[in-house]
């Protein structure tokens, strides 16, 4: 009989998952991943399940990483809530497997890996991407995800100027009550963004709200919501114009609304980036379309276990 799994709560994967032990694992799976042939991993595209009656959906994000030896899966589910909802929008549960014997060996909290690989994925964008001065930072959203990017940017990067925007005001001025620094509240994306060297997208917006009149040429946008083919959070011009770049084309093509209805070529994979086979012009604006991938998901998995397995 297979050992019972280890289950892993919030707070031990929040301090288990370093961003020091993240980012470079990160990279070296997103490089691997663009190689394709020779990768040795098997990522299908995110497997999705509508909850029409809830405005709900259930996805499945499973992940074969043949050489580590990590057999992971994400469930997660998300929803379009309505403004006065309490409700997180989304919620995770992360599995790793024994790859031979196929017995789970550890589920843990997945809302705190989404949120801490998700940001630390966009921060890998901005590293290769930004304008190689960047003094303002602008988010564009108040929720979790909001929260995870304004953590992992500040610590990583060094800004002269954090603003943020969200559709609800009292939202904004609710998530800089806790920060330490002084961050800017704005009345509209448009003052937010004006001269903004670095923008993150973290909305739950299904039309575009971001529009490429009011961004500063050579500025990074990281676009991290609108995961549905039909929903979208920048505009046609700005996605046309602008560098884009995505975690997984297959991904992209797939489930990015953004791209789909704006009919914007895709310039490149991260992972291309990385390996040095695609360019990162800084002087151009780049967006940096983000889905999330299951070998996010099993990387930081994978870190956490470890980590945990070596307390013991």
């Amino acid at each position: 009989m297979s050992e019972c799994p280890v289950v892993l709560n919030k707070d031990e994967v929040i301090r288990l998952l370093s961003l020091e032990d993240l980012i470079p694992r990160l990279e070296s799976a997103m490089g691997k991943f663009s190689r394709r042939s020779t990768s040795g991993i098997i990522q299908p595209v995110r497997s999705v399940l509508p909850i029409h009656k809830h405005h709900g959906f259930l996805g499945l994000m499973p992940v074969y990483m043949a050489d580590e030896g990590v057999l992971c899966t994400k469930l997660v589910t998300f929803y379009n809530r309505a403004e006065n909802c309490t409700s997180p929008s989304t919620q995770a549960t992360v599995l790793l497997f024994d790859p031979e014997r196929g017995h789970v060996t550890a589920m843990m909290n997945g809302e705190a890996i989404t949120a801490i690989r998700t940001a630390a994925v966009s921060a890998i964008s901005a590293q290769l991407l930004k304008p190689a001065v960047s003094d303002v930072l602008c988010i564009l959203g108040s929720g979790q995800q909001a929260r995870s990017h304004y953590d992992v940017f500040t610590k990583i990067f060094k800004f002269k100027e954090v603003r943020v925007w969200s559709r609800r005001r009292e939202m904004a001025e609710r998530f800089v009550e806790d920060l330490e620094e002084p961050v800017v509240v704005c009345c509209s994306v448009r003052e937010a963004v004006s001269g903004a060297d670095v923008i993150v997208t973290v909305t739950g917006a299904t039309e575009p709200i971001l529009g490429a009149e009011w961004i500063k040429s050579g500025a990074h946008i990281a676009a991290v919501g609108a995961c549905r083919p039909d929903w979208r959070e920048l505009d046609d011009v700005l996605m046309r114009e602008a560098l884009v770049y995505v975690d997984s084309r297959d991904g992209a093509h797939a489930e990015s609304g953004d791209i789909i209805l704006s009919g914007a070529q895709v310039f490149g994979e991260l992972g291309e980036v990385i390996n040095g086979s695609v360019p990162a012009p800084r002087e151009k604006t780049t967006v940096f379309k983000s889905l999330g991938m299951g070998l996010q998901d099993a990387v930081a998995a994978k870190l956490v276990f470890d980590k945990w397995k070596s307390e013991q």
